[in-house]
């Protein structure tokens, strides 16, 4: 399963405890942070484990799935103006307005 990993990058401590219970209870408890496709894949799971997994992420977390289909990846960014001084945009705010503009286009 893809996550989306959040812009920047930028994790709490309560969201990471939260998603490896979550991953604890209902998957096998292997992740990889930022694979090749740049969200969180989290790696063994049963099938009907996965509507219960979805439905905490999103509506539980209020995370976004990650996607890698072949309209368009989940974007990723750099932290941006939030940790570089020569930062010339906003980094964070452009991946927030492309994640919503093509919803559509990712493939979930």
């Amino acid at each position: 399963m893809r996550v989306n990993q959040p812009a920047g990058k930028y994790y709490s401590t309560d969201y990471l405890k939260k998603l490896c219970d979550l991953w604890d209870s209902r998957g096998s408890g292997v992740t990889n942070m930022h694979g090749s496709t740049g969200d969180i894949i989290l790696l063994g799971t049963t099938t009907k484990q996965l509507e219960e997994v979805f439905w905490t992420l999103t509506h539980d977390m209020g995370q976004d799935l990650g996607g890698s289909g072949s309209n368009l990846r989940t974007p990723s960014d750099c932290l941006g103006q939030s940790r570089c001084e020569y930062a010339c945009y906003d980094t964070n705010a452009l991946v927030y307005f492309l994640t919503n503009e093509y919803q559509d286009e990712l493939h979930r």
